[in-house]
């Protein structure tokens, strides 16, 4: 089966207070993570772009199966990047994940995979988290959206299947320095 990931990387930052997606986290930068988290699973992964997207291109160059591309209008909001990356998907199903989740188990992705529902989302402790995935004929009804709707309100008009999983990684983005600090202490302490 054809499956890709769709992960948005065009924000400011501006809570982070520095480019959050290049951060560091045991050598690697959070978006590589983020990329790798989802790799094995998908034939190609989407990556939206937008800020520092020159930036975004060299960190994932050495990365065959992705695709850096630019959302012209992200200073606009999230949902301009949900909508450039649908533009481009092509697989029957797709993973969509923000780009500040760098502790995403590649096995939350298997698990996934095996429901065959329209939308699967992991859940730990009653928390939805990411990667959500989803049927790739989706794409072209996010897009009809209006441009003041939001990826949560067509997956709750839908409806979703949750699946249990028990990895806390996919809650964990990095929004602030706090953040940042509790993810590499999180890290070390799963080195030890």
């Amino acid at each position: 089966m054809n499956i890709e990931g769709i992960i948005l990387a065009a924000g400011l930052s501006s809570r982070a207070k520095a480019f959050k997606l290049e951060l560091l986290l045991d050598g690697k930068t959070v978006l590589e993570r983020c990329v790798e988290s989802l790799y094995d699973a998908c034939t190609r992964i989407i990556v939206v772009g937008g800020y520092e997207i020159q930036k975004i291109k060299t960190m994932l160059d050495k990365y065959p199966k992705v695709l850096v591309v630019c959302n012209e209008s992200y200073e606009t909001g999230m949902f301009s990047s949900v909508k450039t990356g649908m533009h481009h998907v092509q697989a029957d199903r797709f993973f969509f994940t923000p780009g500040d989740y760098p502790l995403i188990n590649p096995k939350v992705c298997q698990r996934l995979l095996e429901i065959q529902d329209d939308i699967v989302i992991p859940v730990i402790d009653g928390k939805k988290g990411h990667p959500i995935l989803m049927r790739g004929s989706l794409a072209e009804e996010i897009i009809k959206m209006p441009d003041t709707s939001n990826l949560r309100d067509f997956i709750n008009q839908r409806g979703f299947t949750a699946v249990a999983v028990q990895d806390e990684g996919i809650l964990r983005d990095l929004d602030t320095q706090e953040d940042y600090r509790q993810l590499l202490l999180d890290i070390q302490s799963k080195m030890k």
